[in-house]
């Protein structure tokens, strides 16, 4: 898998606030990367850096040709509206075409594709300030992929969408991805990621704490979470000594252990008082590690 993009030793501050502190990571060809972290963790100093929005302190991005900040061959879509809102929709689309060199009638041809495929067909001629919050995410994202950029980098992309809408989005990354897309992800939502994500980067605090592809993260952390499903009355799986978290719903259990904990002895005490249908051992979440 080729390397299109290395980000090393990339040092970013605003006065006293050092906002990214020698972050290092790649992002491989036809892959989804996943930069998490909390909010004010350094994740959208990064992407702009990685954008050219910003130009780092120190350190460098450099891209697999050898071109810094090929502007042309990048999708961005920053967390804050960046629309202008007294425009029609079909307007402002072709204008962001144009404005990444994309002219004539294939792009309206397109733009009208993008807006069926997002149930927006009938708000083409509607302006910005009149659509949802979750609509103006969509019209921005359309906005992002319409010059079919190499590169796709998403700052908290599924901001203002209602469930259905965010597996919209998460189905159509994933057809990106099988095309030969790379996107670089931001996000806070660690369920997401892991949903998503073939590597992950973890920042905190402006520098990198994990790194790396998401299953060997997983599987290098251990198996320390139980599922387990039964019939019967589960409460007591709660107050048992290996377990450090418990969530359970109806007959169904997920139970976090304490490192070093023997499943078996969870599956010994639960015998007889249960009846087990299901005990599996998994590896932990993103949020559990």
């Amino acid at each position: 898998m080729r390397e299109v993009l290395s980000v090393r030793e990339v040092v970013k501050t605003f006065g006293a606030v050092r906002a990214v502190d020698g972050v290092s990571f790649s992002v491989q060809q036809g892959t989804i990367t996943g930069l998490l972290g909390r909010n004010g963790a350094g994740k959208t100093t990064t992407i702009r850096m990685v954008t050219g929005i910003f130009m780092p302190d120190s350190g460098s991005i450099e891209w697999h040709d050898g071109q810094r900040n090929p502007q042309d061959r990048i999708g961005y879509l920053p967390e804050e509206r960046g629309l202008y809102r007294q425009m029609k929709i079909i307007e402002l689309l072709v204008f962001l075409a144009e404005i990444k060199g994309k002219r004539g009638p294939a792009v309206a041809r397109a733009v009208d594709q993008w807006l069926e495929r997002f149930e927006l067909t009938d708000k083409r001629n509607a302006k910005v300030e009149e659509l949802s919050k979750g609509n103006q995410q969509k019209v921005q994202l359309i906005g992002t992929l319409l010059h079919e950029p190499d590169l796709i980098v998403l700052d908290e992309p599924q901001s203002g969408l209602d469930p259905v809408n965010m597996v919209i989005v998460r189905n159509l990354l994933r057809e990106l991805k099988e095309e030969g897309r790379t996107i670089l992800l931001s996000t806070h939502m660690m369920g997401e990621a892991e949903r998503m994500a073939d590597d992950i980067v973890l920042v905190h605090q402006g520098k990198v704490v994990l790194s790396g592809p998401l299953d060997f993260i997983r599987a290098s952390a251990g198996k320390n979470t139980l599922h387990i499903e039964y019939d019967g009355d589960g409460s007591f799986l709660r107050d048992l000594p290996d377990v450090k978290r418990a969530t359970i719903v109806n007959n169904a259990a997920e139970l976090t252990l304490n490192d070093g904990a023997d499943p078996q002895k969870i599956l010994e005490a639960s015998l007889g008082r249960v009846r087990i249908r299901k005990f599996e051992l998994a590896s932990p979440s993103l949020e559990e590690i």
